[in-house]
Parts: C-alpha cells; sequence; structure tokens
C-alpha cells in the first residue's frame, strides 16, 4: 500500500483531476485566509508567480503539519495582465468587470502545487499558462456571465476553459491540466518515483 495522500484543497477540478488518473486521496481544505495572505504579500510588492508558490505552501503546510505521515497536496492559481493581480470574482457584476478588463489582451495564469511531507516541503511546481483572450461584445459577455455563473465564481479568471470559457479564447500557450489547477503530469510522476502510485 502506497504513502497516504491529503489534497489541501476543496476545489471539486482538482480532485476530479485526481480521482480520473487513478490516485487514492482525501480531501482535508485548509484553514488560510487567501485574500489576506495575497494581500499582505501584493503589498510587499511580491509576483504573481510567487504569491501562487506562496500560498500553494501555505496550504500544503497547514496540512501537513498535522498529518506528518502523508503527502499533501496544496495548490494555487494567480492570474495576472498588466501588472494587476486578479482573484475569484465574487458577484456577476465582478466576473463581466474582470472579463472586460482581460477582453482582448493576454494574460498569465500561474499554477503552483507544493507537496508537504514530514513536517517539511518536499517538491513544488509552478506552472505559467499564457492566455489570449479575444475581443467580446459587451452583449456576448452579458449572457456569458449570467449562463455560467455560479460556476465561475470558482474561478480567479472567472471562466472555465473546460466548459463554455473555451469561447473566450484565441489562444492559449501551456499544461491544459495547469489551467485547471494542478500540473497534474509532474505531480503523478513525483508520486510515482515517491513510491506513492504505482506505474
Amino acid at each position: 500500500m502506497g504513502l497516504p495522500i491529503l489534497l489541501a484543497s476543496g476545489s471539486a477540478i482538482r480532485a476530479e483531476l485526481l480521482k480520473r488518473a487513478g490516485v487514492s486521496f482525501e480531501i482535508a481544505k485548509p484553514r488560510v485566509d487567501e485574500d489576506m495572505v495575497r494581500e499582505a504579500l501584493q503589498a510587499e510588492g511580491e509576483s504573481a508567480r510567487n504569491i501562487a508558490d506562496a500560498l500553494a505552501q501555505l496550504k500544503s503546510e497547514r496540512v501537513g503539519m498535522k498529518h506528518p505521515e502523508a503527502l499533501t497536496i496544496g495548490c494555487d492559481q494567480v492570474l495576472a495582465c498588466e501588472g494587476r493581480i486578479y482573484s475569484k470574482p465574487e458577484t456577476p457584476d465582478q466576473a463581466m468587470e474582470q472579463i472586460r478588463a482581460l477582453s482582448g489582451k493576454r494574460h498569465s495564469l500561474y499554477t503552483a502545487a507544493v507537496v508537504h511531507e514530514g513536517g517539511r516541503p518536499v517538491w513544488r511546481k509552478l506552472s505559467e499558462v499564457k492566455m489570449t483572450m479575444r475581443e467580446l461584445s459587451p452583449a456576448y459577455l452579458e449572457s456569458y456571465v449570467a449562463r455560467n455563473w455560479p460556476d465561475i465564481s470558482w474561478s480567479c479568471g472567472a471562466y472555465q476553459v473546460e466548459a463554455e470559457g473555451s469561447r473566450l479564447f484565441s489562444r492559449i500557450e501551456g499544461d491544459y491540466f495547469a489551467i485547471l489547477g494542478l500540473p497534474l503530469l509532474e505531480l503523478l510522476d513525483y508520486l510515482i518515483l515517491r513510491g506513492a502510485l504505482e506505474a
């Protein structure tokens, strides 16, 4: 039997990705005030890349310290466009405002994953995906948000490329799994090398 694996995330899509890959794991949601941590790091001038990495590590650490015998996976995503960092929208109006700001531009989506074991981080991966959004008409933008709310409220970009959100983009450069919130192939490689999964 392999090492126990914990997913320190409440994300349904991350859990679904691991399930589909045949990974046996349990969910243990960390108690982390993401907005407060993100705002503090931004105030200190940290980059979007470093913020994603720090939040992923904090989540894996919060759960991993309580379960040192397990491999605890913490994840986070941060979206940056023209120097501004975007968070998950709280209302449909915020989602429309956010997509309107990204419309016709290229932004970066940073996805970080950190594995914690034995009281310390033992593996990390940070992926950057460059996303080029089409120029969207006001009418389509409004109907898109109306049709897809509240599902898109779980995404820092207010879109889901695995659903209708794919129509928003003209070009995507990078790992599809990272867009969904998990650098899956690299994580599976590590879990196999660590002996937590068969191969």
